[in-house]
């Protein structure tokens, strides 16, 4: 039921219409979400570099992106994420979830990697944008809703934005005068943001036992998912773990895709198959247009 659509008379295709605003909106929360995570993660590498003598061509690269770069980097992923259906977004999350937590334990006990942050921008995405479909499924007011949470979205992702564009331009001379309380903060607190992006990715991706409840019934699947992805994340977790290079990552992606794409060959309809195509152009889209924050992680 929609909110909005229930007011008006029963037309043809009113219905889809609403719809479609519907998907629009969760894929707008999904991208701001991704929004957010590369600015706090820019912020972060960037105040890195800035610490550094050594570092000074990194800390250049990444001021110097192009301004026009982020906003359409939301405006596509916005797009991706309302055509990918619930089913196959929630087997995206399911997927990297299990792949995260095999990362992690190869890493060892306490570590982390900036470049896992880069790599989860588009399963972060699935995850936001099919948690609102489910929550808000058979809501009387669904539209309402999602207009309120992209409005809140698309105001954080702003003051991120803002926030990384300050430190890109004023952060050198505020930290060394000590008279700006933004950079003052980040001075002090700037590398507990790995703990803040860590905390906050533990709370999307974590519940592994919740999202294959979310997956079964989508897929009438009785339990056989997990097993049907686990091996596949297992030898992609030492292949992420490897990974210190462009070319490995994406060859990461395309296996990642490739063993989905053959697993709903068998148990998918031809919209997932379709889906997973367009999962892989966002997979795509997500590392190419954080290319100079993913070549700032290989070299920390």
């Amino acid at each position: 039921m929609f909110s909005l659509g229930s007011w008006l008379p029963a037309l043809p295709g009113l219905a889809w219409g609403w719809a479609l605003l519907d998907a629009l909106l969760q894929g707008l929360v999904g991208a701001c979400a991704v929004s957010v995570l590369c600015s706090l993660l820019k912020v972060y590498l960037y105040i890195q570099c800035v610490n550094n003598p050594e570092r000074q061509a990194e800390k250049e690269a990444i001021a110097a992106q192009w301004p026009l770069l982020e906003p359409l980097h939301v405006l596509v992923l916005t797009g991706v994420l309302a055509l990918v259906g619930s089913r196959v977004a929630a087997l995206v999350v399911l997927e990297f979830s299990l792949r995260a937590v095999s990362t992690v334990l190869s890493l060892g006990k306490g570590a982390h990697s900036s470049q896992l942050y880069l790599l989860c921008q588009y399963s972060l995405g699935c995850g936001v944008s099919c948690g609102l479909s489910f929550l808000l499924e058979g809501a009387p007011h669904r539209s309402w809703n999602l207009a309120l949470a992209a409005g809140l979205a698309g105001l954080l992702a702003l003051h991120a934005r803002r926030l990384a564009r300050h430190v890109c331009a004023l952060y050198g001379l505020h930290s060394r005068a000590r008279y700006c309380g933004v950079c003052i903060l980040l001075l002090a607190a700037g590398h507990g943001i790995p703990r803040l992006l860590r905390n906050a990715l533990a709370l999307t991706f974590h519940p592994i036992a919740p999202l294959e409840c979310l997956v079964s019934p989508l897929w009438g699947w009785a339990g056989p998912s997990v097993p049907a992805v686990a091996p596949q994340c297992c030898v992609l977790a030492e292949e992420s773990r490897q990974s210190t290079g462009r070319g490995l990552v994406f060859r990461t992606v395309v296996v990642r895709m490739g063993g989905l794409f053959i697993l709903l060959l068998t148990v998918g309809r031809w919209t997932d198959i379709l889906h997973i195509f367009v999962s892989f152009l966002g997979e795509l889209w997500c590392l190419l247009s954080s290319g100079v924050l993913l070549e700032s992680c290989w070299r920390q």
